[in-house]
């Protein structure tokens, strides 16, 4: 049996930067484990720019921007497992059990002081939509098709129609309008595109892409392939309005419906799963319910950007570290009761972390949200008590892109007996 003080689950983008991280910060024995047969994740079939910006300063494709952190984990030496799956993930007191399988192998156990969830996020597939019709062939998700086109070498077909405007579904009309398909339309079940802005000019206006929000699938033609496509409008309610629906002959449906994190492990072992992220519910430090487990990246939840992730999966990477380091400490410190509780309201849907213990954060504190409609020249808010601690124009506000505010650890210790702080929307009057 292998002993560990980290394993980390998962060598994408989170995953790398996590363990860099830890290693960094002194964590030598640990472990990635990754299911596919390289590093680097969902970024080695991301193909186009806009990667790295704020990370590196530069703007890079997803492989350059992997392989940058590839590179740095084998500078450093770290260790890694590919080809190997993660069946289980056990807690025996404070030690955790680690299950996992591969060829060469065959059946390791392993035993580790701390995990990091790493495992990124998988699509939303069609069954979950509901849309009536056949199941002919010609309909991907975006993220398949993508893999196809960047990475196989295979066009998913010529007459392209992509449901949902996330941002997948979006560089993919792109990018099957260069490689010579007619992508006819792109339809959003919302009133507002679930992707950034950037990628709707760039990806739909410089193409003359059309983009029907309140628009969805209502009918499927075709048994053998699709032929075509039926939209209709959608009301308040997303019902379909009669007499709005409009045929289009085409070969191939995309779809881009929402990712979704990947946390059967997470909930197996008995994290606590928030309802509205699909993630674990985290501490200031990344920590889960459990103790010694973090999570980071799109596991935790569904980033806009990269950047974003490598981020946070450093912080994950460091405390993690931090609580290798107090493993054997005779008095380890307990904050539980300390806890001050994140709550969301007036538009905002989330926020990650949910709870901070005050003593254990930093002198600031990155918390990361994302509204649930479109807002014009409001205000983000905190309040502890009656009293505003943040407060911050902002021009424009979308479910698409993700915000951010800075607490400081003065504010929240200046206020005894807090056991929590209100995070909303305010629209200027």
């Amino acid at each position: 049996m292998n002993v560990y003080d980290l394993i980390i689950i998962g060598g994408g983008p989170a995953g790398l930067a996590a363990a860099v991280s830890a290693k960094k910060q002194g964590v030598e024995n640990l472990l990635i484990l990754e299911r596919d047969h390289e590093l680097g994740g969902i970024l080695n079939q991301c193909i186009h720019n806009g990667f790295g910006l704020h990370t590196f300063k530069e703007e890079l494709t997803g492989p350059e921007y992997a392989q940058r952190f590839i590179d740095q984990a084998e500078e450093l030496q770290i260790p890694y497992k590919l080809n190997t799956m993660v069946l289980d993930i056990s807690c025996e007191g404070r030690e955790k059990t680690v299950t996992a399988m591969n060829r060469k192998d065959g059946l390791l156990i392993l035993r580790t002081k701390a995990v990091i969830l790493a495992m990124g996020c998988r699509e939303r597939p069609r069954g979950a939509l509901n849309i009536p019709g056949y199941r002919p062939a010609g309909i991907y998700t975006a993220g398949t098709a993508q893999r196809f086109v960047n990475m196989e070498g295979y066009m998913p077909g010529r007459e392209v129609v992509i449901l949902g405007s996330g941002d997948i579904g979006l560089i993919m009309a792109r990018r099957m309008t260069l490689e010579g398909a007619n992508v006819k339309v792109v339809a959003e079940l919302m009133p507002y595109s679930g992707g950034l802005q950037r990628n709707i000019v760039q990806c739909l206006n410089d193409f003359d892409i059309p983009l029907k929000l309140s628009h969805t699938v209502v009918d499927i033609q075709g048994k053998e392939r699709v032929t075509g496509v039926t939209l209709a409008q959608v009301d308040e309610n997303r019902k379909p309005i009669p007499e709005t629906e409009k045929f289009y002959s085409c070969d191939t449906l995309l779809l881009s419906c929402g990712l979704i994190p990947e946390n059967e492990l997470s909930a197996k072992m008995g994290v606590e799963i928030s309802k509205i992220t699909s993630g674990p519910v985290v501490n200031e430090s990344l920590e889960t319910s459990l103790e010694g487990v973090f999570a980071c990246g799109n596991v935790l939840h569904v980033h806009d950007l990269v950047d974003y992730v490598s981020e946070e999966a450093k912080r994950a990477g460091s405390h993690a570290a931090d609580y290798i380091r107090c493993w054997d400490a005779e008095q380890r410190p307990d904050f539980k009761e300390q806890e001050i509780k994140i709550e969301t309201t007036g538009g905002i849907r989330y926020s990650v972390p949910q709870t901070i213990r005050p003593e254990q954060m930093e002198d600031t504190l990155t918390v990361r949200f994302r509204v649930g409609a479109v807002y014009k020249d409001a205000y983000v808010s905190v309040y502890c008590g009656d009293k505003r601690i943040w407060h911050k124009k902002k021009r424009k506000l979308a479910p698409g892109e993700m915000e951010q505010v800075v607490l400081k650890k003065t504010d929240l210790t200046a206020v005894p007996g807090l056991d929590k702080i209100v995070m909303k929307v305010e629209v200027a009057e």
